[in-house]
This record gives structure tokens, C-alpha cells and sequence, in this order.
């Protein structure tokens, strides 16, 4: 699986916390209000930018186990005072390989959970991985909801000309295996509510798009910076007209021009 930075992390949770549900967190929280405690597994926790969030919004005390393969950003995560949540929550922390936790042999993370949560996970994996999170998610009658899924859309402003191009490389990219298989890329919400479905649950979606104007100059430049790198990784032999785009988009962010949208959805479900 792909790595993320911290740095990376710590830049995008003010974009992901405007862009977020509102109404499907709410709507999450209120199926859970009859459990005195809640037992929460967050998936790809990274430093917890998904518990902080939820731990604001979820009534009452919670019990989390925050996943996710990199030490070094769990250790911030299970920091003291990182979840912010009025010291009643307790927190663990685990470090594991999500690509194989719901292998035949390994511990069922998913048992005795009441809710299960990720945030910017699903378009890194596979359909197969999917289906095996949904039966071990209905397994344990939990709920769920995965925010911040990228569903491939981008609007730059002002355009460019080659920007549908670069927009269709890196959903190619998207799709290429992150560590679970061939990933679902753009289509992973929709397959996540299909997978749910089939299972029983009652599916809510909701746009969750970045919304990033101009004042968002170090986001909108590691965005673009991103986008060319994964663009050429697919396309070498147009090096040269992806350097040229980037150029353009970078200077349009440099001179407080640039707005960019990109697309994301929430889904949450329940039995």
C-alpha cells in the first residue's frame, strides 16, 4: 500500500473536515445513541484525523482501535490529548497490514465492534478486499461509514487544455494496485454500496467534494504535484506536455487564481 506522510495528513484534515457529512455522521450517530459505550475500529487511521472528527460528533464515551501500518503515524495518533475528546474516550493504537487483515487466519478486527470507520480508503482497494470488510462488518452487525472517498472527479479553474487528459491518467493510476489488489480507483463507493447492500444494509450516500479556493495554495500545489507524478507514471512519452501543465496550474496557485474541486463521497450503512 502507498504510503502517506504526516505532513501530508496534517494539510488535508482541514479540507477533509469541511468537506465531510455532516448529515450522514449525525445520522450514524443517532443509530448508535442507545449503546453506552461504543466500540469503534477506524481503518488506515493514519494520526486520527477520522477519530478526531467523529469523536466530536458521536455522543457519549467510545472505545477506538485506530489501524493502520505505519508506527510513526499511530504514535501520533494515540498521542495524549491527539483525539481531542474530553479525556473519556479510550484509545488503542495497532499497527497491522490492512491488505491482509481479513485473510482466513487472521484475528477478527471487525468482532464486537458497533461501528466501522475509515476515511480516504476506499479507492486504494480491491473489490475482493471490499466484499471480505462487508461480510466481516455484517458478521458483527456493525454499522459503517467511510468518508473522503475519491469518485474521479476534478475541476480546475482557470482551465487548461490538457486537464481532462491529466484527469483521465490519474484515475487510470487510481486503479492501479496500492498494496490489495487492482484498486477500485473511482469506482469504489459504488462498489462499496453494492457490497453493503447485498448484505442487507441500508446504504446512504452523500458528495463529500474538497472545495478549494485560492487561499489553499499548499494543497492545490502537492495536489498538482501529485496529479503530474501519477500522470506520468502512466503516460512517460508525455513527459514533456505534463511538465508544461503543471508549470501553468502552479503558477495560476502562486498568483492566488486557482480554485480546484475535487471529488469525494461518504457512505454510511446499517442493518
Amino acid at each position: 500500500m502507498e504510503g502517506f506522510t504526516a505532513d501530508w495528513l496534517a494539510l488535508r484534515e482541514p479540507a477533509d473536515t469541511r468537506a465531510r457529512s455532516a448529515l450522514l455522521t449525525k445520522l450514524v450517530s443517532d443509530r448508535l445513541g442507545h449503546v453506552a459505550e461504543r466500540r469503534v475500529l477506524d481503518l488506515g487511521a493514519g494520526t486520527g484525523a477520522n477519530a478526531r472528527y467523529l469523536a466530536r460528533h458521536l455522543r457519549g464515551r467510545c472505545r477506538w482501535l485506530l489501524v493502520d501500518r505505519d508506527q510513526a503515524l499511530l504514535a501520533q495518533a494515540g498521542a495524549a490529548g491527539a483525539m481531542d475528546c474530553g479525556g473519556q474516550d479510550l484509545v488503542e493504537v495497532r499497527a497491522m497490514n490492512l491488505a491482509t487483515a481479513f485473510e482466513q487466519r487472521a484475528e477478527d478486527i471487525c468482532a464486537g465492534r458497533d461501528l466501522v470507520t475509515a476515511s480516504a480508503l476506499l479507492d486504494l482497494v480491491s473489490e475482493p478486499w471490499l466484499h471480505a470488510l462487508a461480510h466481516k462488518c455484517r458478521d458483527a452487525r456493525a454499522a459503517v461509514l467511510f468518508a473522503l472517498t475519491y469518485n474521479g472527479v476534478v475541476h480546475c479553474s482557470p482551465e487548461e487544455p490538457e486537464d481532462d487528459a491529466v484527469r483521465e491518467l490519474v484515475n487510470r493510476h487510481q486503479r492501479v494496485d496500492k498494496g490489495f489488489g487492482p484498486a477500485l480507483g473511482p469506482d469504489g463507493s459504488e462498489a462499496a454500496a453494492r457490497a453493503f447492500a447485498a448484505l442487507g444494509y441500508e446504504v446512504w450516500r452523500k458528495r463529500s467534494d474538497w472545495v478549494l479556493e485560492s487561499d489553499a495554495r499548499d494543497l492545490q500545489a502537492q495536489l498538482i504535484e501529485g496529479w503530474a507524478e501519477a500522470a506520468a507514471a502512466i503516460a512517460s512519452d508525455w513527459s514533456t506536455s505534463l511538465q508544461s501543465w503543471k508549470a501553468r496550474r502552479l503558477a495560476h496557485v502562486a498568483a492566488g487564481r486557482s480554485r480546484l474541486i475535487v471529488g469525494h463521497e461518504d457512505l454510511a450503512g446499517w442493518l
